[in-house]
């Protein structure tokens, strides 16, 4: 992926192509902590924010609210901002609306708490002292502690306990003559994340917003604007949007919007068409997001597939990375940075680049690497890898990587997010909008790009035209071998509601089968509050064996490979001490008490099938435990704060 250029109109490449630097900005932004939504124009705003905030709930749950510009009097300039809030979902705030709550320009929120706890004061928006100021905010601001100090000290009462409100009391602080001016003064007095949009009284005709490091998208309409942290918010109106710049502030006008710096410069700006339709954003008959995604997985593998395979030279086409086959044979060593599901992906992909192109490599949490101060290496390629291009601890660790003067690619799924800016190239995995918190299909869609990056590096080096046949066989086999895992659903769900009263599972699997097992025990905890540890089968006799009981199931992940008969092993260790085991394997495995027969690919390729009877298995005990599936407690899509 060559960076994302900024306010590219190129028309849309070939879906597959690694041209996806002359496209459109296609899915900026999914990746708030909270969601925001603004409106300014002719229709009734307030059904206008409910509606977007719904469609940003899975972003942030815990508290919503909005401020409108209410409808001046005949001869006035303003009728002054009028604000909802409530503690709980948009559902509660709909029905804490009065029912004469109008007007045409309005911002809303929905929050996933930083600074302070759930509750109607803390939610957004805030207010300044005289009530004229709005904002809502993303983000956290770092020196949030001292701005409340000082504004303490002049007098200035603070009734929320966030950072957030502190921006409010900035901005109508500010003796500046004009809006624009009054929030780039308060911003100038900021460190930390924003993505912010204000409303004020006395400016009843715009919405000024900004952002640093926290997604901002404009949506252009006819003679009505939006602006939204997520494009989701926006689709059902307007496929026409702008994605603002870290830096980068914007003025919204019901028949106008102009963009530019935090320090004043004028910036050029181009609208580009987003992709994806609002049916994408919509549950397709499915009863929850997680539900939906995980079988879509057949056709979001085929998308990250086509066009890339190159049957000619038994490779594969990535000409995003920008990485000639000279520079590519100069890498001595691979290290892959993520946080979460993407760094578990890291671990499947730094196998594959080790077996396929025989390229010493490794992965590491992105949050941890940015601290202990590495050793960067200039024969290192680095690769981060985010589902939303925006995850702040995997950003950060770019920005130093580049500071250092080291390559860095990206394997993300937002064109056009700040990791995409930021790298020097990379793979886009093209699994389309990922809405529930946990992520399934673009795990394996990632996977599936590390599969196409090893493949590539490897033709270029060692791996001979053969093995690049084999490859190549096994990774178009992957999407109806997914749809063969999905039939089994209902089997999967049985077993899901026999194992969904233990106390703690452990997962257990050995080289290919450890990171499945990681990945698998993150999305048990995630979904259904389970808790759940993955050890390498190999360590289990050095300490976790104490853990082994009856009401301590164990899901043993045992590809068919030449460790099989080590992993059963394993399998009789915790026989031996009463313990039920789960297996996932090629075949039925005597010592198991249940199997889940996945079907074989190439040894390289299996990791990536078997995760997806655990993401199954995951879901339907959340399921029997009753639990909120798209939107699990304390969690947020991903995490743009430290």
């Amino acid at each position: 992926m060559t960076p994302v250029r900024r306010r590219s109109t190129t028309a849309a490449a070939t879906a597959g192509h690694e041209h996806e630097h002359a496209r459109a900005i296609q899915w900026e932004g999914l990746n708030t902590m909270c969601g925001i939504v603004g409106y300014i124009g002719k229709r009734d705003v307030a059904p206008l924010l409910l509606e977007g905030l719904q469609r940003l709930e899975y972003r942030g749950y815990d508290s919503a609210g909005l401020a409108i510009q209410g409808k001046p009097a005949k001869g006035a300039q303003s009728a002054g901002l009028k604000t909802a809030k409530a503690k709980g979902r948009v559902r509660d705030l709909e029905a804490k609306l009065p029912k004469r709550f109008a007007g045409t320009t309005g911002i809303a929120h929905t929050r996933w708490a930083t600074h302070g706890a759930p509750n109607d004061v803390n939610a957004h928006p805030h207010l300044d002292a005289d009530g004229k100021v709005a904002i809502v905010h993303n983000g956290i601001i770092d020196n949030a502690a001292d701005l409340r100090a000082k504004l303490a000290a002049d007098g200035v009462e603070l009734v929320s306990d966030t950072d957030s409100e502190t921006l409010a009391h900035l901005i109508g602080r500010s003796q500046a003559p004009t809006l624009e001016e009054k929030v780039r003064h308060a911003l100038a007095m900021v460190e930390g994340t924003y993505g912010i949009a204000v409303l004020h009284a006395d400016f009843p005709d715009r919405i000024v917003v900004a952002r640093n490091g926290s997604p901002v998208v404009l949506g252009i309409g006819e003679k009505e604007m939006f602006v939204a942290s997520d494009v989701a918010a926006l689709v059902s109106h307007t496929r026409q949007v702008v994605t603002l710049d870290d830096g980068e502030m914007a003025t919204l006008k019901a028949d106008d919007y102009r963009t530019y710096t935090t320090e004043g410069s004028r910036t050029s700006t181009s609208p580009t068409t987003v992709e994806w339709e609002a049916e994408s954003y919509d549950m397709g008959g499915h009863d929850t997001y997680m539900h939906k995604e995980i079988h879509e997985q057949v056709d979001a593998v085929d998308r990250v597939l086509r066009g890339r395979i190159d049957d000619r030279f038994s490779t594969v086409r990535l000409g995003g990375l920008n990485l000639d086959a000279r520079e590519a044979r100069g890498v001595r060593r691979v290290k892959i940075l993520g946080c979460g599901s993407a760094y578990h992906t890291g671990l499947i992909g730094a196998q594959l680049i080790e077996e396929l192109a025989r390229i010493p490599a490794d992965a590491e949490p992105a949050s941890e690497f940015r601290y202990r101060n590495p050793v960067v290496d200039p024969e290192t390629l680095y690769i981060a890898v985010s589902q939303s291009g925006e995850t702040y601890d995997t950003l950060a660790a770019v920005q130093e990587l580049k500071r250092k003067g080291a390559r860095v690619l990206g394997v993300v799924n937002v064109v056009g997010s700040a990791i995409a800016r930021e790298t020097d190239g990379g793979v886009y995995v093209h699994a389309g909008p990922e809405v529930c918190v946990v992520s399934t299909k673009c795990f394996t869609n990632t996977a599936v790009a590390f599969a196409l990056l090893a493949l590539h590096l490897g033709r270029i080096r060692d791996l001979s035209v053969a093995d690049g046949k084999r490859i190549i066989a096994g990774l178009r086999k992957l999407p109806e071998q997914i749809a063969e895992v999905l039939r089994g659903e209902e089997e999967i769900k049985k077993l899901a509601a026999e194992y969904a009263n233990a106390k703690s599972m452990m997962f257990v699997g050995r080289v290919r089968g450890y990171p499945v097992a990681r990945e698998a025990s993150l999305k048990l905890k995630e979904v259904s509050y389970v808790h759940a540890e993955a050890y390498p089968a190999s360590e289990l006799k050095h300490g976790p064996l104490a853990l082994i009981e009856p009401e301590v199931p164990t899901v043993a992940v045992l590809p068919d490979d030449d460790l099989l008969e080590k992993n059963r092993a394993t399998l009789e260790e915790i026989k031996a001490r009463s313990g039920r085991i789960l297996a996932v394997a090629h075949r039925e495995q005597e010592k198991a008490d249940h199997t889940i027969v996945v079907p074989r690919n190439e040894v390289e390729l299996d990791p990536i099938l078997m995760g997806i009877p655990l993401q199954l298995l995951a879901y339907h005990t959340a399921l029997a435990l009753g639990r909120d599936i798209d939107k699990p407690r304390n969690l947020a899509k991903s995490v743009t704060v430290e």
